[in-house]
């Protein structure tokens, strides 16, 4: 790192910086950024050839060893990609799930057979592994799952009901807790298997959304696994979703998309004349220095992550903050944009392919997704502040 700013990189990882974006940059990259924004309403990302060429690299988990698929670099360079991913336009779900979420917990805990048949097939983008956490009355509380894992023989039969997933109807694999004893204490009990999402007796279908990509609710009747599609202990998962979803909060990829969000709505502001009005000047110049402020809160977390001190603590409050800027960004482009903010990549005559249209759908969801903005302030105020 250099001098005092977080976010300052060294030569080698702004050097890594532009080989990225370079990639990002090209033509075949362009053209398929454009392709996707303009989507109809029933098309949504999912396995795309930018990560496949971002694989070829070892660039799509940077930070994981080659022998895995990655390039053996560290936490920077994997935020690195995540900002350069998010600030060209392309979906992040995919990566965001089987890279940072599955990957990593494979990388923490994933006994050696399962890193060598899952992470280089996800690293290289030729595989998508997703997550099965939530259930219709387990949301933020994931103690109160009742997917249940029954004991058959040397393994063990998964019944339940999962909901708000993404990208399940595409995956290969999913990351599933479920609870496997029954306990007077919720937090005990709760394992995570690899489950085939292809498997007879896994039943995927949509879930309607505001978004252009949809839920899926995902019903697992009755599918045998074994002590080998364990992930951790048994009967210890809750305490593995604890720690190492905590290392998912540096804020990076809410930033990104908060920033990405703010350039166009200057560039708009620019186009037509507004900039050079302080009624809209001044809020832009507002929001820029938060945005600036949330970037360096997220890259200390980076940093913390790269020198082996995360802080949960400090996650919680870049991914809080970051992601409560992303509101007023929206409301400011609605404003500077008028009623053409609201036209939909589909009209085509929407500015900036209706980027501003999708977000403000999409808008909602970032205080929800990796935590709610609710949970993020009671673990400062619990862990941070001892007021609880």
């Amino acid at each position: 790192m250099t001098g005092g700013h977080p976010g300052a990189l060294t030569p080698a990882e702004e050097e890594f910086r532009g080989r990225v974006r370079a990639l990002l940059a090209e033509e075949r990259v362009r053209a398929l950024a454009a392709e996707i924004a303009a989507y109809p309403p029933d098309t949504e990302a999912a396995r795309l050839p930018v990560h496949r060429w971002l694989g070829e690299r070892g660039w799509l988990a940077p930070n994981w060893p080659e022998e895995y698929g990655g390039a053996g670099l560290g936490a920077a360079e994997a935020a690195l990609v995540t900002e350069e991913m998010t600030l060209a336009g392309i979906p992040d779900d995919v990566h965001v799930l089987g890279i940072d979420i599955v990957g990593r917990f494979l990388l923490e805990v994933g006994t050696e057979e399962q890193k060598k048949r899952y992470l280089p097939a996800l690293a290289a983008g030729e595989e998508i592994a997703t997550v099965l956490f939530t259930e219709p009355e387990a949301g933020s509380d994931l103690s109160a799952l009742r997917t249940t894992a029954r004991r058959d023989g040397d393994g063990w039969r998964l019944y339940g009901r999962k909901s708000f997933n993404m990208k399940s109807q595409f995956g290969d694999v999913a990351l599933c807790a479920a609870r496997t004893t029954e306990s007077s204490v919720a937090m005990h009990g709760i394992t995570l298997f690899l489950l085939p999402l292809r498997s007879p007796g896994v039943h995927v279908e949509p879930l309607p959304s505001l978004c252009n990509d949809r839920f899926t609710v995902v019903v697992v009747d009755g599918v045998r696994l074994t002590g080998a599609d364990v992930v951790g202990e048994v009967d210890n998962g809750w305490a593995l979703m604890n720690d190492l979803l905590q290392l998912e909060r540096t804020g990076i990829d809410f930033h990104a998309k908060a920033r990405r969000l703010l350039d166009l709505v200057t560039e708009r502001a620019a186009a037509t004349g507004r900039l050079d009005d302080p009624a809209y000047a001044l809020p832009l110049a507002a929001l820029d220095a938060r945005l600036r402020a949330g970037h360096a809160m997220a890259w200390q977390q980076v940093r913390n992550l790269e020198a082996g001190r995360p802080d949960p603590v400090g996650s919680a409050m870049a991914k809080w903050y970051v992601t409560e800027q992303i509101r007023p960004v929206l409301d400011l482009g609605l404003e500077i944009c008028g009623l053409e903010g609201v036209l939909t990549a589909w009209d085509g005559a929407a500015p900036d392919g209706g980027v501003l249209e999708a977000a403000l759908r999409m808008g909602p969801s970032h205080r929800l997704a990796s935590g709610t903005s609710e949970v993020m302030l009671s673990l400062i105020a619990a862990n941070g502040l001892g007021l609880l």
